[in-house]
């Protein structure tokens, strides 16, 4: 794993949704290395553990990349009071991440809530050929759908509770209609219990599936135990690490 730690500024700051922010770091070394799936890992100043933070956005050409994030906790909310000039503490690229099909035709990519963020690059590589499913619970928390659309890829939003997007419900709907239509490859990254259900659906229409893990983790280089997660591979039940193995996973392998 080839990644590198310094302190970069915040070129961009915005304010996307309700507590959700969305940074854009320049920092060269990293987006050049950096590829869809991955994540960095940030020291908010005066913390001594670091917060795992998806990447949303690769620019190589400009050296920079961005991130999206939800104010959670004290750490999250001391990283939403930073402002543009001024620098954040960052190791990455780290992790495992989406596999890259070149040939694919017709790809689905499922995010729910803030694992919507990381399926902005594979929209960003597959274009028109990605079909995007985002799940929220209501109105209030929807982001990023026009930077899917700028994309050129297809949008369908679905909301929890009926207040916003195309569909009232959870993301497993449309994406049982889209995989009766047919896809080569699903990719996913949300709450447990989606990710759950959708390797259900993928492994019932017999359709590739890939899921990004979010898990608690301290070091994020596979150096403790704090984020292992259990995997099946080739009947061979072992725990790996979400922040070096993963957090990609193909959905068959995870023990749920």
């Amino acid at each position: 794993m080839k990644y590198v730690q310094g302190n970069y500024p915040i070129i961009q700051k915005k304010a996307i949704a309700e507590n959700v922010f969305s940074f854009t770091v320049l920092c060269p070394e990293i987006a050049e290395k950096a590829c869809a799936g991955q994540f960095v890992h940030i020291l908010p100043e005066g913390f001594s553990l670091r917060r795992p933070i998806s990447i949303a956005g690769i620019d190589r050409k400009n050296g920079t990349i961005r991130i999206v994030f939800v104010i959670k906790h004290k750490g999250t909310q001391a990283l939403a009071d930073l402002h543009q000039g001024e620098y954040i503490n960052m190791i990455g690229p780290l992790g495992h991440g989406f596999t890259l099909m070149p040939n694919a035709q017709h790809v689905i990519l499922v995010g729910g809530g803030i694992g919507v963020p990381p399926m902005l690059p594979l929209a960003e590589y597959y274009q028109e050929k990605a079909t995007v499913i985002t799940g929220f619970r209501s109105f209030p928390q929807i982001i990023l759908q026009e930077d899917f659309e700028a994309c050129h890829a297809q949008v369908i939003c679905c909301t929890e509770d009926g207040s916003a997007g195309a569909m009232k419900g959870l993301v497993t709907t449309p994406l049982e209609q889209l995989l009766s239509e047919g896809a080569d490859a699903v990719f996913a990254c949300g709450a447990l219990p989606m990710l759950k259900a959708v390797a259900s659906v993928c492994q019932r229409a017999e359709i590739y599936c890939e899921i990004s893990l979010e898990e608690r983790m301290a070091c994020g280089v596979g150096a403790c135990l704090g984020c292992a997660c259990r995997i099946n591979r080739s009947g061979n039940e072992e725990f790996l690490h979400v922040c070096k193995d993963g957090p990609v996973f193909k959905a068959e392998e995870v023990v749920f």
